[in-house]
Parts: structure tokens; sequence; C-alpha cells
């Protein structure tokens, strides 16, 4: 065999925890190679040592090619500058004398790599003006532009809906056709088996087993993964929806949505489903203040109400976890008790003080509640592992209590258990009577966990379905361009 890659015992700490213990890893030229693992478990921290961000503190990675690309699962892109000045980073064409950019060979190049995954965005588009998932289609192009003989994927179709995805896996198979190997990291199964040739399990650090794809099923794979067996069905009671608390009507604003309307009553669950760019995640945001609506109306029982920022939100009893926990999810320097408990300071604060007890055993019940895995609550967020930090997230969404709970993308980098765990808890919220807002791009999310689905296509509120009536198709059908 003719290894590309060769891990030897590799071993990384982090704040007295150990991320990676003798780690080994033998990947083969030109297939796709996946690794998988519960969250904390190494992944990450395994890949970005490949890739040579960090150095490991023991043993030796040799590499046998011309080069290594990686798409982050936490994108590292430059907001201030252009899709095509993101794309070319580090490679940029130059003309004339040297130090002039060629931009126009730029544009030209992003566009073509941006074609072949079918995003339609403007090269000449600020980054930081695109949504999550637009910028993570850049990413993945950058790493296309580099041409190496390794790509490391880290979760690249986290914020891809099903048919973005579907352009992607036909990348990954034009390179490996070529001869280009992949390194891919998801906690989505039916990618794993779809995709991978060969299927590498980390748990707490360590590898636990490396086997050809074809001498697996999921079953085996979530017992190597976690332990133990595992339960993923849904358990999903039929609705109990009671009175409209939610409705907007009208809700509009310029180049993003236009005239959307619904209603969420209590004890629902609704659905936003619809491609990159079809407006869920910037309805979302308008409702919770993040970028608030230019016309239309928002009622909360019944009552139109203002909300300009998220703190109108809250007050309104609107809770949201968003999409980029990186820019409005978490405070990076900050630690885990602060960040779980920021929304709800009041509850814990006498005057202009703060009791830290009473903070402390709030912020230790979430992070055992969410078994968030960390070496405690005073721990910096930002050294969590991904889905870690999503689980922080979504743990200080809920000590808000709201009664009204916005989801995006809730299980974004969150592996199959936990995964799990947030669907039961989403169904038990709904039982308890919250009225739950779920935007997604995996449709099985979507399918088993709503009461109602509102297709969304270029802006605009196109379609409602009834998830038992209804097929992937049909709602993809409802959600592709005219």
């Amino acid at each position: 065999m003719d290894a590309v890659l060769e891990v030897a015992d590799v071993s990384k700490s982090f704040w007295g925890i150990k991320a990676l213990d003798r780690v080994r890893l033998s990947v083969q030229r030109g297939e796709v190679h996946a690794v998988t693992g519960e969250n904390g478990a190494g992944k990450s921290t395994l890949m970005k040592i490949i890739a040579g961000l960090i150095p490991p503190d023991e043993g030796e990675v040799h590499f046998h090619g011309r080069g290594i690309a990686m798409i982050h699962q936490e994108l590292l892109t430059f907001p201030d500058l252009t899709v095509a000045e993101n794309v070319c980073m580090g490679q940029e064409p130059s003309r004339w004398l040297a130090g002039w950019l060629d931009k126009p060979a730029m544009r030209r190049q992003a566009r073509e790599l941006l074609a072949r995954l079918g995003v339609a965005v403007d090269p000449s588009s600020r980054m930081g003006d695109l949504s999550i998932a637009e910028q993570q289609s850049v990413e993945i192009a950058k790493a296309l532009a580099r041409e190496a003989d390794l790509i490391i994927m880290d979760e690249p179709t986290s914020a891809l809906s099903d048919h973005e995805a579907e352009l992607l896996f036909r990348i990954i198979g034009d390179l490996k056709q070529r001869g280009v190997t992949i390194l891919y990291i998801t906690h989505r199964m039916q990618e794993i088996f779809r995709l991978a040739d060969a299927i590498t399990v980390l748990r707490d650090g360590c590898h636990v087993a490396t086997e050809a794809a074809g001498q697996m099923d999921e079953k085996r794979l979530i017992a190597l993964m976690v332990g133990r067996a595992l339960d993923t069905s849904v358990a999903k009671a039929p609705s109990r929806a009671g009175d409209v608390i939610l409705e907007v009507r009208g809700l509009t604003r310029p180049g993003r949505f236009r005239d959307v309307s619904f209603v969420l009553r209590r004890g629902e669950i609704l659905g936003l489903a619809g491609l990159m760019g079809a407006g869920r995640t910037d309805v979302a945001a308008a409702i919770y203040g993040l970028a608030p609506a230019a016309s239309g109306t928002i009622l909360v029982d019944g009552r139109a109400v203002r909300i300009n920022s998220p703190a109108d939100a809250l007050s309104h009893g609107i809770a949201m976890v968003t999409e980029d926990r990186k820019q409005y999810g978490l405070v990076p320097e900050m630690s885990l008790k602060e960040n779980v408990t920021l929304s709800s300071l009041a509850r814990y604060g006498y005057g202009p003080f703060i009791r830290r007890r009473a903070e402390e055993a709030a912020a230790d019940e979430q992070i055992r509640g969410f078994a968030v895995r960390t070496s405690g609550r005073d721990q910096p967020v930002k050294n969590l592992s991904g889905g870690n930090q999503q689980k922080v997230v979504i743990a200080r969404a809920l000590l808000a209590d709201p009664r009204i709970l916005i989801l995006d993308e809730p299980t974004r980098g969150i592996d199959v258990g936990a995964k799990n765990e947030i669907y039961q808890l989403i169904a038990r919220l709904a039982r308890e009577g919250k009225a739950i807002l779920l935007v997604s791009s995996e449709m099985n999310e979507i399918l088993s966990l709503s009461d109602r689905v509102l297709v969304m296509r270029q802006g605009a509120a196109v379609a409602e379905v009834s998830p038992g009536e209804s097929t992937p198709e049909e709602i993809l059908a409802y959600a592709m361009p005219n």
C-alpha cells in the first residue's frame, strides 16, 4: 500500500486535559479516510497537528506529498477582504511588477471554483457580508485552489443543505479519481458510509480502531465511538399545539427576504427548510434582533413588539441558538461559566454585584446536564472542542428560560451521541409548552422533529408542508430556484 500520511504515537495536552494520547494513523494515497468520534475525542486537534497549525507534545507526523490544505470546522476567514482575495490568499496571481495583484485573474479563479460547487456568490463581495453557509463554500473553494495532495475536511457540510452537500460529494469523487487524499471529519453517519474507504475511530483522545468502511455498519461504528450501544431514534410525540404565541406578518429585509409571514404556537416545532441563501437564518436573526427587518410586524401573544436587539428579544421571552457560535454565540476569552450565565446575570445579581456561588452552581448544573467535556467551569470557552462549545451556547439559551426558542442549526458540529440528546431535549421542550422555530440543513432533522415545515426559496416563504405527508424530494422541489 502507498501511504501518503503516517502519524506515529502523537500526544497533545491542553489545560491539563490530554486531547490525544499516543494516536497512530496511516492514510493511503487517493482514499477518503473518515476520522470519527464523540465531541472532545481529539479529531480536530489531530487534524491541526497534521496541518502543521499546532505542534504535538510527543510523536511524529510523516507526509509524503506536495501539500496539505484544510477546511476548518471553525471558519478562518478574512471578513474585510473580498471572496476572491480569501480564495487566493497566500497564492495570489501577480502581473507586471512584483507585488501588483492580478485581481481580474483572482476573480476568475474564484468564480470558476465556486461554480464547481454550485454557489452563486459574487467574487467581489465582502467575505463578512456572506452567510455562514456561503462562507463555508468559499473555504471549500480555497482548499480546492491549493491543489494539494491531502485535503483535510473538518465538518465541511455542517452549514450546507443536502443539495449543496451533494455537489461537494461529486467534487470529492473527482478529487479521489485524481489521486488526491481526503481526511474527512463528520458526525453525519450517512456521509461516512457514502464517502469513506476507511474509518478511524477516536475515543477520549485514543485510537480505538481503523477498519475498511465496507467492514463496518452504523451500529458498530456508534458503539466504537461512544463505548456502548445507542438508540438514535427520535422520540417525537404528536404535537399538542396551543395558542399562537409568535406571529410575523410581511417581514422584509431587502436583499435577504421579503414578505415572510407565519405563526408559531405553544408546544409546536416549526421547521424552516431551504437551500443556502434562501433566507432562513436571516428571518431567524430578524426575529431575535441580530439584524432587524426593514418592515413588517412581529407579534408576541397577539401584541406587536419592537425587537431591535437580542436584549429586546430576551425581554419578550425569545432566546436563540445562533448558526455562527463563533461570532454571535460565544465570548471566546471568557470562561465557560461566564458564557453559560451571560444572558441570565440578573438572576444572580444583587444590585451591581454578582452572587458568585449562585452563578457557579448554575453553571455547574448546566455543565453536568449537557455533559460538557471540560477541565472546569473556569476554563476559557475558546479552548473547548467545537461540539462542546455548541453545548455551551444551547445551555445558555435554555438558562434564560425562554417561552420561544429559535434554534439555527442546533446540532452543527455535534457528535451522534450528543445529537441524540439534543433531539430528545427539543422534543421534551415542545411537550413542556415551549414554542420552537427550528432552522436546519439536515432534512432528516427537519422531518423528524417538526410539526410543520415552512419552505423558503430565494428569500420568500413558498410552501408549508406536513412532515408526515412529505418527502425530502418534495421539499427540495419547492426549495429549488426557478
